[in-house]
């Protein structure tokens, strides 16, 4: 039931997600590529930027402030968006079952900006990184995956 015909399937990681529909059976799954998506890995002016300093007790004492994480805020920004368009497919009954399977940490940034409607949708969660894998190996390892929950 979980790796049903007409489930979508999300394979992301920080920079690039792609999302799937199983068009096989439930015992031979064969997937589908509905939409790739990349993040944006450039954020403007994050290079030209130095770290900021501030003002210390003391006379001409200043302290350096930490460069912020470019990377993390690029993963956080790219699941927001990449959850935003499953939000609306969802809400536009495109599908009814979604498969979520990303690294850990990507996981949990993509939890963490659904809402109740897509949540309930999700009927599995497998922390691995597949996005380099051919669509055959991704569909072979997702179904075993499932098949061992």
């Amino acid at each position: 039931m979980l790796l049903s015909k007409g489930t979508w399937i999300v394979v992301a990681d920080g920079e690039k997600a792609l999302v799937l529909e199983n068009i096989g059976t439930l015992g031979q799954a064969r997937f589908r590529v509905m939409r790739r998506e990349e993040a944006e890995l450039e954020i403007p002016g994050a290079d030209t930027d130095r770290p900021g300093r501030r003002a210390d007790p003391g006379k001409g004492q200043m302290s350096a402030m930490e460069q912020p994480d470019y990377t993390r805020l690029v993963g956080e920004r790219f699941a927001g968006d990449l959850v935003a368009g499953l939000n609306r497919s969802a809400k536009a009954g495109r599908f009814s079952h979604l498969v979520l399977v990303a690294p850990p940490q990507v996981l949990g940034a993509l939890r963490h900006e659904m809402d109740a409607g897509l949540e309930g949708r999700v009927v599995a969660q497998i922390a691995k990184t597949l996005t380099n894998h051919p669509l055959a190996k991704m569909a072979e390892l997702i179904g075993a995956e499932i098949d061992g929950l």
